[in-house]
């Protein structure tokens, strides 16, 4: 009997080894991948921790020369977020305070430049901005149908109203008060109730005439009241 169970614990164990003389170098190797692949995951991870840190970090530095009006110095550490963090949302961040205290220099080339970078490497909520503000500048230069195609570029729904809003402001300069006042109306009915922001919108209807229902009504008891 223990000659029959040596027998076959001997054809177990020749078993193991035929199949891991075939299989063993793939075993190896695909436990060897998988550890590297969790590795390099664990170090991907923590170059992007380091990377973003490190963007805050001179986001905050950027922040302060922009405040201080001093455009070149913001533009040399954006220069230093874009080489060492370029994909980082504070990056992103960056070229737009960057861009912004361009512009009120008076810098609108290299301000339409970063603008531009946003757009194209930004995410979605920061892309619309620079698109937002790419059209500002077009427009601030009579460019007008190229600002437009700018607002058409937007993408997040939540941002309907502003791109409306802005439309608005490019159409009447174009002199078409009506499709201005559709585009002001649709921004307008898009704004919470209780945003700021809304009011303006009311002001630039009301000056043409056309001051949401609301508005209209009340100012027509006020006027029976008097």
């Amino acid at each position: 009997m223990a000659q029959q169970l040596d027998l076959q614990e001997q054809e177990q164990v020749d078993a193991l080894k035929a199949f891991w003389a075939k299989y063993g170098n793939l075993i190896m190797w695909t436990v060897t991948l998988a550890l590297a692949a969790f590795a390099g995951f664990n170090w991907y991870q923590k170059l992007q921790r380091d990377k973003a840190g490190a963007a805050s970090t001179m986001y905050g530095e950027l922040q302060g020369a922009a405040e201080a009006g001093d455009a070149k110095r913001a533009a040399q550490i954006f220069g230093d977020m874009q080489s060492k963090a370029p994909k980082t949302a504070f990056t992103q961040l960056g070229a737009l305070l960057l861009a912004k205290t361009q512009a009120d220099k008076g810098d609108t080339t290299n301000a339409t430049s970063n603008l531009q970078w946003v757009a194209d490497n930004g995410n979605e909520e920061n892309a619309a901005v620079a698109h937002m503000r790419l059209a500002g500048l077009l427009a601030d230069a009579k460019k007008y149908d190229d600002a437009l195609k700018q607002l058409a570029l937007v993408k997040p729904a939540s941002f309907v109203p502003l791109v409306s809003d802005r439309r608005g402001d490019i159409e009447l300069a174009q002199g078409q008060k009506e499709a201005a006042v559709k585009a002001w109306k649709v921004a307008y009915d898009g704004l919470p109730a209780a945003a700021q922001y809304r009011v303006l919108v009311e002001a630039k209807l009301t000056a043409l005439g056309a001051a949401p229902a609301a508005s209209a009504a009340s100012a027509a008891v006020s006027g029976a009241a008097q």
